[in-house]
């Protein structure tokens, strides 16, 4: 897609009609809008989050796939330009001179934010304060609070927030830099869980052991079946993404599982998949494929210890529930 034409004054007329359009990109360009059009249709993209009502009031539509706004009634970079000269100018964009308006009722509040995090700590914020202040670090200039609350009552939790697909996250203008912060989260606290179970008899830390579990899986959207391999003093020697299946069924095969648990010369297994359902019960399916492992298993003198299903709602342990008596 060609870039929008940026037309200059006719230097025999002088006419400036020609040079206004020019004043007006730049106007966009410095509230951190990128305009482009062909085709009859214009588009707007750049640091457009700031600025949604404004663009919405000037006809356009948002584009979830492309994440652009759209205008296809005509070329909207006078009416953005005049809207945008209209703002207080603390709020009008990146370049924008001493505010001379009232600030809006945010101002500060960032700093406000970040000097009671240095005051009280961390642990005292609420699931929406937290997620505002990681908005702070991928979105300029704008209130934040109001979108994190809005990414918890679309998602329900942090976790799921940031294991949102990328398609429901793009209904909420977020951007890739956002996207990559999310991942980032989540990343790093399966691996703080995962080092708290790492070189340690895991039956001994069990809790850490289903805290770990639960910050891999319980937000997955499809099925996985992981086996935990542990040696002869139940140290973990991997964890091990065994089978990727659908949103309810993922296929194993005991076969494939007792050579991998040779190749690794383990002692004992910990099986663990997930429900996306979010409801950690069991199935027949569930029940009976871990039967079949476990007698494969007896064969070679490899011990079941557990198989743990994940969910959003809480696990539940075949031991636990009689189910590898």
């Amino acid at each position: 897609m060609a870039k929008a034409k940026r037309a200059t004054a006719d230097p025999v007329t002088g006419d400036d009609d020609a040079l206004g359009d020019d004043v007006a990109l730049v106007a966009l360009l410095a509230a951190g809008l990128r305009l482009q059009a062909a085709d009859n249709l214009w588009r707007v993209s750049g640091n457009t989050l700031p600025h949604r009502a404004l663009l919405r009031e000037a006809g356009g539509n948002w584009n979830k796939l492309d994440q652009c706004w759209e205008f296809a009634a005509g070329d909207p970079t006078a009416q953005l330009a005049t809207a945008l000269a209209a703002l207080p100018p603390a709020a009008a964009g990146h370049n924008s001179g001493e505010a001379t308006a009232p600030k809006p009722h945010y101002w500060g509040h960032r700093a406000r934010v970040r000097e009671r995090v240095m005051k009280s700590g961390i642990e005292p914020l609420a699931d929406y304060e937290l997620l505002e202040l990681l908005l702070f670090y991928s979105i300029e200039r704008i209130d934040t609070k109001p979108l994190a609350k809005r990414l918890l009552d679309r998602f329900g939790t942090l976790g799921d927030v940031f294991a949102a697909d990328p398609a429901a996250l793009r209904e909420f203008e977020i951007d890739q830099k956002t996207l990559i912060l999310f991942r980032t989260a989540r990343e790093a606290g399966r691996r703080l869980a995962e080092r708290k179970v790492k070189d340690m008899p895991v039956l001994t830390n069990w809790q850490q052991l289903i805290d770990y579990c639960h910050a891999a899986l319980a937000h997955e959207k499809t099925e996985q079946f992981r086996i935990l391999f542990l040696d002869r003093k139940n140290v973990l020697i991997v964890d091990e993404v065994q089978q990727r299946g659908t949103i309810d069924h993922t296929p194993v095969y005991p076969r494939e599982v007792m050579k991998r648990a040779l190749a690794l010369n383990a002692a004992a297994l910990i099986l663990v998949h997930n429900h996306p359902s979010g409801d950690p019960k069991p199935s027949r399916d569930d029940i009976e494929m871990t039967r079949e492992i476990r007698t494969a298993a007896e064969t070679l003198g490899i011990s079941i210890h557990d198989h743990l299903v994940i969910g959003r709602k809480g696990h539940a342990s075949f031991r636990s529930l009689g189910l590898l008596s």
